[in-house]
């Protein structure tokens, strides 16, 4: 038989959950960018918001708040190619569709698919390969959709615990998926995926939960414990809080990657993969934290 104390509670959950259920607010997210180009400077940003080959946006348009993050693969540098113009180019392109409204927020991978063929239709040559990773909040039904094509990625943080989280897609070590445009007649020769390959989900979030969308630099050298860590440390939904809360992680993540001493989640990736490595490893950083707030005009 059930005490009148915890009938009490359980009545108390089926009201509360009740109302989480049916709750009519519009929800927005709150969000920062910081990083830092492997060049040292620190939170410089180029043109539009690329720490060196690192690119990223956050748009807001009637219905949803949309984040993007690219890496431009470096190795395209050996052949003449500056790497941050694919990144940068296709963020500034996404950021664009979803400011004229030209996007539906449950599908983020048709926004990346759209940015990416506006870049192959590009009278103007671009070469070059990237990463991407896209996170949508549509503000009505409270849900995320996310899309991550390689090795760049999302946390999902409440109560101190990642509750989701990005897969990694790799073809093998340090190889992640990527979008490519190649030089006529290499087509068959640089390794290039489909948008359409990109790993999607969509999932619902509460208020105050916690939303970091990074590049590989970030994750292949901070392990999660020390993300959540950092992430202790924000306690409101103010701006200035949450771009404080962005340089903490990033410039921890910059030291670390310069210690050769450090066994870092790369290094540790690298020996399971049969290679002899220790240290961080040196990349460009871009951190986007967002939390998720009420929404108010």
């Amino acid at each position: 038989m059930l005490s009148v104390l915890s009938y009490g509670r359980l009545v108390a959950r089926a009201v509360l959950g009740g109302l989480s259920q049916t709750d009519g607010r519009d929800y927005s997210l709150i969000s920062a960018s910081y990083g830092f180009g492997k060049d040292f400077r620190k939170g410089i940003l180029k043109k539009g918001m690329c720490y060196g080959d690192d690119a990223c946006f956050i748009a807001r348009h009637r219905t949803a708040d949309v984040l993007g993050v690219a890496d431009g693969v470096g190795g395209w540098r050996d052949y003449g190619v500056d790497p941050s113009q694919f990144s940068a180019t296709l963020m500034r392109t996404c950021e664009r569709l979803v400011k004229e409204g030209r996007f539906t927020p449950s599908n983020p991978v048709g926004i990346l698919t759209s940015g990416y063929y506006e870049l192959l239709q590009n009278k103007v040559p671009l070469l070059g390969s990237s990463t991407a990773c896209i996170v949508v909040l549509d503000r009505r039904s409270h849900r995320l959709h996310t899309c991550n094509l390689g090795d760049s990625g999302f946390l999902v943080v409440r109560g101190g615990e990642v509750v989701h989280r990005s897969d990694e897609q790799q073809h093998y070590f340090n190889t992640p998926f990527q979008l490519s445009i190649a030089p006529p007649g290499a087509e068959g020769v640089v390794l290039s995926d489909s948008p359409e390959a990109a790993d999607s989900s969509s999932f619902d979030v509460q208020l105050g939960d916690i939303i970091l969308t990074a590049t590989d630099g970030l994750f292949d050298n901070m392990p999660d414990y020390m993300i959540l860590q950092e992430l202790k440390k924000l306690k409101t939904t103010n701006y200035d809080s949450i771009l404080q809360t962005a340089q903490s992680i990033a410039k921890q993540a910059h030291d670390l990657a310069y210690d050769p001493n450090y066994m870092s989640p790369f290094a540790q990736f690298a020996c399971d993969n049969g290679l002899n490595v220790r240290g961080g490893k040196p990349d460009d950083i871009t951190v986007l934290l967002s939390i998720v707030a009420e929404y108010t005009d």
